[in-house]
């Protein structure tokens, strides 16, 4: 009778290691992804307001610097940095960064 919750108590506890596990595979994973997302998005977006952008390398979030519908980032792109800031239905704010 005793060994049966044991059981029980093991197979729930292995069941929520699992889950944890591929939980936070799957959480690593989305991240990369939007990412990689943001900088085609925040790259396409730059050159086509005409500012040059070559093999764009990431484009990292200012959360200290950003609000709801004020998106703000640093793009990197070959040879130049940009900060970028992303207004819904407007163009955006292009800088070049120093």
């Amino acid at each position: 009778m005793n060994s049966r919750p044991r059981s029980l108590w093991i197979r729930s506890l292995a069941t929520r290691v699992l889950l944890s596990v591929g939980l936070g595979g799957s959480i690593a994973t989305a991240t990369a992804q939007d990412q990689s997302a943001d900088v085609g998005i925040v790259g396409d977006q730059v050159r086509s307001q005409g500012f040059p952008c070559d093999n764009p390398s990431s484009a990292e979030r200012i959360e200290a610097e950003s609000a709801p519908n004020h998106t703000v980032y640093l793009l990197k792109c070959e040879g130049v940095t940009y900060r970028v800031v992303l207004i819904p239905d407007q163009a955006a704010q292009v800088t070049e960064a120093k």
